[in-house]
């Protein structure tokens, strides 16, 4: 009777161990469509801020994202697999996938951390540089229209100031016709309203455009690293569940 016993009870101890791994395995998959979009919103709806950046860290860092998350989707529907089966040989396919994505994780976190170390160093040196050397040169457009772009969605004219122009390659040309600052540092574009640099037509902010990118980036690397801390910690729980069930299965079997 005592035998019987501990038999039901070994079959409920695996039945709830299933549930609770089909249940991290579902969040886990929801888990990695999170950090596939986030690297594919970093990559498509920022690509214009990319141009600009001397290091390739942070596109890199979306692309590992984009990676890591495809894979979390393609192992979460082998751990529904390994689940339903109940293989040893899925399971241990499904951890080796867990452990692998995991270090993934880990690399696009460090990479992360250490271009967020260098972040201000870096839009320091090569943002100015970039403004006065590139901008509206021949061949040059991509760093034009994201320069564009980014002092008009950020507000702001300048790598530090509306200064920062006077040096200016272009301002400096006949191509300018009279500017003294684009036409995307006006508060209200119209044709050659950079003419005129008085705080009542263009940007003035206090920082310049440096201040604003950096903050940006910084809160989205934030946010690239909250996700995936997120998806790791679950990673831990499946594991964990992975394990316990897979040992519980080969007990079974004896």
């Amino acid at each position: 009777m005592s035998h019987f016993n501990k038999a039901e009870q070994d079959d409920w101890m695996t039945v709830y161990l299933k549930y609770l791994l089909f249940v991290f395995n579902f969040f886990f998959w929801v888990g990695g469509a999170a950090v596939m979009a986030v690297g594919i919103w970093t990559l498509v709806e920022k690509s214009d801020y990319l141009n600009i950046l001397a290091s390739s860290t942070f596109a890199v860092s979306a692309y590992i994202l984009i990676f890591a998350g495809g894979l979390v989707m393609i192992t979460g529907f082998l751990g529904f697999c390994a689940i339903i089966r109940e293989q040893r040989s899925c399971l241990s396919a499904y951890f080796s996938m867990l452990l692998l994505i995991f270090l993934i994780e880990l690399v696009a976190g460090v990479l992360a951390y250490v271009y967020y170390q260098r972040l201000s160093e870096e839009l320091k040196q090569h943002l100015t540089q970039t403004l006065t050397e590139n901008y509206a040169l021949p061949g040059k457009t991509h760093i034009t229209h994201s320069i564009d772009r980014l002092q008009q969605d950020f507000k702001c004219c300048g790598s530090n100031s509306s200064a920062d122009w006077q040096h200016s390659v272009y301002i400096l040309s006949v191509e300018s016709s009279g500017r003294v600052v684009p036409d995307s540092c006006c508060k209200t574009i119209t044709f050659k309203c950079g003419k005129r640099d008085h705080p009542s037509n263009i940007y003035k902010v206090e920082g310049g455009c440096i201040t604003k990118l950096e903050q940006f980036l910084a809160d989205h690397l934030l946010i690239m690293g909250a996700v995936g801390i997120g998806v790791a910690c679950l990673q831990s729980c499946g594991m964990i569940f992975t394990c316990c069930l897979h040992r519980r299965i080969k007990m079974d079997s004896y």
